[in-house]
């Protein structure tokens, strides 16, 4: 990081976004403050994580404040920083409000000039070490796990609500830490509402059955998506399914070290074009997970983005058929040096309940 402060010629930078906050130092708590310099990296929180924050921030200065994080950060640089007549201080564009902008060039003062970064840190987050492919790792299994558990509780008349009740509930006991987002269950029609959160709506006695969840471990986010049937399966919804599946595979066969992320996409969208589905395609192929459940890179048309070994990406194409129903299958997969590494071992054959 320090590279990048000389490289963009800045004096400070304040990072507010707490995953990165979190990547940076460990600290796991939910107000926190980083500052770097050249020559010094300082952590600001308040009296709440006095504890916290001295037993997970090692090797950097911790300043408890009865102010907020970022004006005690503020303070900092105006007394601290060696003065000099136009200072650069980087803030996090993305991630800090207008309102805490402005306070912070009042703060601050003219002396101080406030200078946007946009992804500064999350290209950094955007390729992982080998421990934190292994937390993650551990993250899909215990989602694919709970797949499996899932599978016994589904039946016509059930309620989605149930079904996300009961797989949130099994997901806390086997030591999730969370779920990664509110869990996606929708049923017969609903299933061609992509993001849909599960309602009281029951399951029909024929009718697809998605279900997009992810847990989190130690910080990890895992994801998956798969689409279930319950009764009689048409040739219609048969062959859905199964373009769909062949698209998938597509796009993780595409992906590679230097592939473009676009590539990816284009893989998956040229297998739903040669089924006449194309059209009910509405999202991107995927994105990065990693401390947070929607990272870099995006993976989509028209992005450039190359990939590269130990970058986590979702695979996730679908079709949703207004009035009718939706299938999306998802995997995790992690790129390597010859391809990528499918990280989700569930099956992906249609199962019939």
């Amino acid at each position: 990081m320090l590279e990048e402060l000389t490289s963009r010629k800045l004096d400070a930078l304040i990072i507010t976004h707490l995953p990165n906050v979190r990547y940076l130092c460990g600290f796991t708590g939910s107000s926190g403050v980083l500052l770097l310099t050249p020559t010094k990296s300082v952590f600001f929180t308040d009296g709440r994580y006095t504890t916290q924050a001295r037993a997970e921030v090692t090797g950097l200065t911790v300043v408890i404040s009865r102010k907020s994080a970022l004006a005690a950060a503020a303070e900092w640089v105006l007394v601290r920083i060696p003065r000099k007549s136009k200072m650069a201080v980087g803030i996090e564009s993305e991630h800090l409000t207008i309102a805490s902008r402005d306070s912070l060039a009042r703060q601050l003062s003219s002396r101080f000039r406030l200078r946007g970064t946009v992804t500064l840190v999350e290209r950094l987050r955007m390729i992982k070490e080998a421990d934190e492919i292994a937390i993650i790792r551990r993250a899909v299994l215990l989602g694919a796990n709970l797949f499996e558990h899932i599978l016994k509780k589904i039946q016509p008349g059930i309620s989605e609500m149930e079904i996300a009740a009961e797989l949130e509930y099994a997901a806390r006991r086997a030591g999730a830490q969370e779920m990664s987002f509110s869990t996606i269950v929708a049923a017969g029609p609903r299933s061609a509402l992509p993001h849909a959160r599960a309602s009281a709506q029951r399951v029909p006695r024929r009718a697809f059955v998605l279900l997009d969840f992810g847990v989190i471990l130690q910080g990890y986010c895992s994801d998956m998506t798969r689409t279930v049937c319950v009764g009689h399966v048409s040739r219609a919804a048969r062959d859905v399914y199964e373009a769909v599946r062949e698209a998938q595979q597509a796009a993780v066969d595409a992906v590679r070290p230097g592939a473009s992320v676009a590539e990816v996409d284009g893989a998956a969208r040229k297998v739903l074009r040669r089924a006449k589905l194309a059209r009910y395609f509405r999202h991107s192929i995927g994105h990065g997970v990693g401390l947070e459940i929607h990272e870099l890179p995006r993976v989509a048309a028209g992005q450039q983005e190359q990939l590269h070994p130990g970058t986590v990406i979702t695979i996730e194409p679908g079709v949703y058929i207004a009035g009718h129903g939706g299938v999306r299958i998802e995997d995790m997969v992690v790129v390597n040096g010859n391809g990528c590494e499918v990280l989700t071992p569930s099956s992906k054959e249609l199962i019939v309940l």
